[in-house]
């Protein structure tokens, strides 16, 4: 009886233990083994190197999932085909992580976006050569669907040559439709050009310009001991001292009170003297001053001669008091009380 049930108790452990296991792996990630896909795949006649499986694949910049398979067409649906009939196109299989009904719905309207032009086509993530595919509606005459005889396993869409694909394939077709005698003349064009380098090479008066480099670095070199030795002869000392002195008197000076209060003095006044501006108070004054000016000119005017015999009085007057003060100075009780004082005589002295 108990060792039927240490069984029993066992075989509990062993199915926790593996229902444990399987949801923590489907909570890492097996959770996508039961998400609906969308797989479509197309194909290319050049080279996809720098694509590799897992690359992502973006409509327009936004991500749309990633490369899943990359297959050749003479290894999935060519192997019963003669090798010089085999289109040996390059087989790209792309999977998209979307809901049931958002597949279905892809499954219906890829061959209708096919038509109005939606290709794939491979982009450079950076200068790191690796590639990424695009999906973008492009010129659906200019890139039309490629030619082959089987049935796709998955959802086609087509695809476009990219940007250095066309290049290349531009080049070599350039290159093909050269002839013979295109290309002797290329050649000939390029010995003469050759030559002409050659030969001015030649005539370049190099002992002259290593002459004057020779000679503009010599003069560099004296200037630069120039500079060296205004440098070692200048008070640098004493220059620096200097401005030290400088900056802390000036540390000092505005630091002081008074010349914040006198900045804020400064403000106040030209605050009221914008107010006054923008009250029109200002011009009022000027105004007042112009008026004032005009009577000032009409008043000396009328009253010209008035006014001449009114500054020869005031000259005599003046001249009167000058006299006046010269006399108080030398005789002081005089100008008080009258007359000079008489002068005293000495017992003894003649009258």
């Amino acid at each position: 009886m108990d060792g039927s049930r240490r069984y029993v108790r066992l075989g509990l452990f062993v199915v926790v233990s593996l229902s444990a296991l399987a949801a923590t792996l489907f909570l890492l990630g097996g959770r996508k083994w039961f998400q609906p896909t969308f797989t479509f795949e197309t194909y290319f006649d050049q080279s996809v190197a720098g694509l590799d499986i897992g690359a992502p694949v973006r409509f327009r910049g936004v991500p749309l999932g990633q490369v899943s398979e990359i297959l050749t067409s003479a290894a999935t649906y060519e192997r019963d085909v003669p090798i010089d009939r085999r289109r040996d196109y390059i087989v790209v299989r792309v999977k998209v992580n979307v809901s049931a009904r958002e597949a279905v719905q892809m499954r219906q309207d890829v061959v209708t976006l096919a038509r109005k032009g939606l290709r794939a086509q491979t982009q450079l993530a950076g200068i790191t050569g690796q590639q990424y595919l695009s999906v973008d509606f492009l010129d659906p005459q200019k890139y039309p669907p490629l030619e082959f005889e089987w049935t796709p396993k998955h959802t086609y869409l087509p695809s476009a040559p990219s940007s250095a694909g066309e290049i290349i394939a531009k080049a070599q077709t350039f290159l093909a439709s050269l002839n013979e005698a295109d290309i002797k003349a290329l050649g000939q064009s390029i010995n003469t050009l050759v030559s002409d380098l050659d030969t001015k090479l030649r005539d370049l008066p190099v002992a002259d310009l290593a002459a004057k480099a020779h000679d503009v670095l010599g003069n560099a070199d004296a200037t630069l001991a120039r500079i060296d030795r205004a440098l070692a002869a200048a008070p640098i000392d004493h220059t620096l001292h200097t401005l030290n002195s400088v900056s802390a008197r000036l540390d000092v000076l505005l630091g002081d009170p008074s010349l914040k209060q006198a900045i804020d003095d400064v403000g106040v006044f030209s605050a009221r003297l914008r107010q006054a501006t923008d009250n029109g108070e200002v011009e009022r004054m000027v105004k007042g001053l112009d008026v004032a000016t005009e009577r000032l000119e009409v008043l000396l005017g009328d009253n010209q001669y008035d006014v001449r015999a009114i500054v020869q009085e005031l000259r005599i007057t003046t001249d009167n008091l000058r006299s006046l003060s010269e006399t108080v100075k030398r005789y002081p009780a005089g100008a008080l009380v009258g007359g000079p004082p008489e002068k005293v005589r000495l017992p003894g002295s003649s009258p």
